[in-house]
């Protein structure tokens, strides 16, 4: 069993390391950086080819157990197999095998190479987002129910991860979830599909603004250590390490499906907003996963693709991120950027520290001129940008090309991979939401609407439940007050 400790990507004087329990129901350190592990575990070529065949829930629980040694082996693999079921991503595309969990369907040979979609969006919210989040709940009610303790989940989402952490979370003993999301700038399935929840423990708050608006809130109340310490606080968002973790496993599933043995390499597409996702990627790959390329694909709102051809991250305010028709991407501010500028920068906690103060005074930095802006390539990280008639034309060619029907951000992903192949290297693009969720581009796309599963044919028309807030962090930790 490993005995992972964690640490602050800022590096606070002093701070002791921390284990995965004491860092599960929390977002960001005392110091204000993110949780990683000190050292990165190791998978060597025969314990990776040692994994062929497992089913996901067993995969997934040799991985976490590399992670969480303060949790006894058995419960890791109870929770996984509590999680990962036929049952719960039971939404697959015809022909596809629902006890696969994230089935690899390949579409076709281009430039040399086969491109395949990477299926994560068969759970109940229809989202890669419930890959994460189902076992999330699952781990938040195991430590509460050990410990005896009460948790009140402030989460920001920009369409998606609200969903997803409401459905894993609805019901669970000793749990309430305040979500926040921007208000009529979600597509009306995604709203439908948060705010038509009646569970007295989830509460919607419609933020008068973008989703960096919702997710500058979260961290105020993170930051604020005696609220959050007095309301109990936690958070699922992609700062919150387990989600990471959890993410990481369809990098290895997909792997080992797309390859015969340990020396081929694979590269991955991942559609990008708050970096959680592909940075799940690159702790796979520092593993020691052979992952040749990892593409970050942006929409309009391109800081990600910005910084990585050219060293700048340059924030845009909330009036210049654009809305866009892939709307989980339409972030500016990458939470989950700092882990890998930590280790871009040699995992130097006070260097980290300096550069994101420099986000939060002057709105970005600029590292072009320093040498660790020509190692990127080390770390296989490219990236690409994706505009609302690339993803429309894309849609429509592959499934023109392929009989596919791909959501926006997925679109934006394939259109992006499409630039970045290399020949006998497999591509897989990462699939982030079935089309379902946004049928207005879909019509525009293909002129019909996508289909649905049955249990959603009319989610737009139940009852909702939300309050209208204004982006004032005192406004919301006096609601969360009032109501916990």
């Amino acid at each position: 069993m490993a005995s992972t400790s964690y640490l602050s990507t800022r590096g606070a004087a002093g701070a002791a390391p921390q284990s995965f329990s004491q860092i599960l129901l929390g977002g960001l350190t005392p110091d204000c950086g993110l949780y990683l592990p000190a050292q990165y575990p190791w998978v060597d070529a025969a314990e990776l080819d040692g994994w062929r065949g497992l089913a996901y829930h067993e995969l997934a629980a040799c991985i976490l157990a590399k992670f969480c040694g303060d949790i006894p082996q058995a419960d890791v693999e109870a929770l996984t197999a509590k999680t990962y079921t036929a049952a719960v991503y039971c939404n697959v595309r015809p022909g596809q095998n629902a006890a696969d969990i994230t089935p690899l369907q390949w579409l076709g040979e281009e430039g040399g190479a086969r491109l395949g979609l990477l299926c994560l969006s068969n759970g109940p919210t229809l989202a890669f987002k419930d890959m994460a989040m189902q076992l999330l709940g699952n781990l938040f009610e195991y430590a509460l129910t050990k410990a005896g303790q009460e948790l009140n989940i402030l989460g920001a989402t920009s369409g998606d991860t609200g969903s997803a952490a409401e459905y894993a979370m609805r019901g669970k003993r000793g749990i309430k979830v305040f979500m926040l999301s921007p208000h009529k700038k979600m597509s009306p399935f995604q709203t439908a599909q948060m705010f038509s929840l009646q569970d007295p423990n989830i509460f919607n708050l419609a933020v008068q603004g973008v989703f960096d608006d919702c997710q500058d809130i979260v961290k105020a109340a993170s930051n604020d250590l005696a609220f959050k310490a007095a309301r109990k606080i936690g958070t699922v968002n992609s700062i919150n390490w387990a989600r990471v973790v959890a993410q990481i496993v369809y990098y290895f599933k997909g792997y080992l499906a797309a390859t015969t043995d340990s020396t081929q390499k694979v590269s991955f597409t991942v559609p990008s907003g708050n970096f959680g996702n592909v940075c799940a990627g690159h702790i796979a790959r520092m593993m020691g996963l052979p992952i040749h390329k990892l593409v970050v694909a942006t929409n309009e709102n391109d800081v990600l693709d910005e910084f990585f051809r050219t060293g700048v991250y340059r924030v845009r305010s909330a009036e210049q991120t654009r809305q866009t028709s892939s709307p989980s991407m339409d972030i500016s501010k990458a939470s989950n950027f700092e882990r890998f500028v930590f280790d871009l920068l040699g995992r130097d906690g006070a260097r980290t520290a300096a550069l994101f103060r420099q986000v939060e005074q002057e709105g970005g930095f600029d590292i072009s001129s320093m040498p660790e802006f020509e190692h990127i390539a080390n770390y296989g990280f490219v990236s690409g940008r994706s505009t609302h008639a690339d993803r429309v034309a894309t849609i429509r060619n592959l499934n023109k090309r392929y009989g596919v029907v791909v959501d926006p951000h997925t679109a934006d992903g394939l259109k992006v991979a499409r630039e970045h192949l290399d020949a006998g290297v497999p591509m897989l693009a990462l699939e982030t939401a079935l089309a379902a969720k946004f049928s207005e581009t879909i019509v525009e796309a293909l002129g019909r609407e996508p289909e649905r599963p049955a249990a959603y044919r009319d989610i737009e028309a139940l009852p909702q439940c939300f309050e209208v807030v204004p982006a004032d962090a005192s406004t919301v930790k006096e609601y969360i007050a009032d109501h916990t």
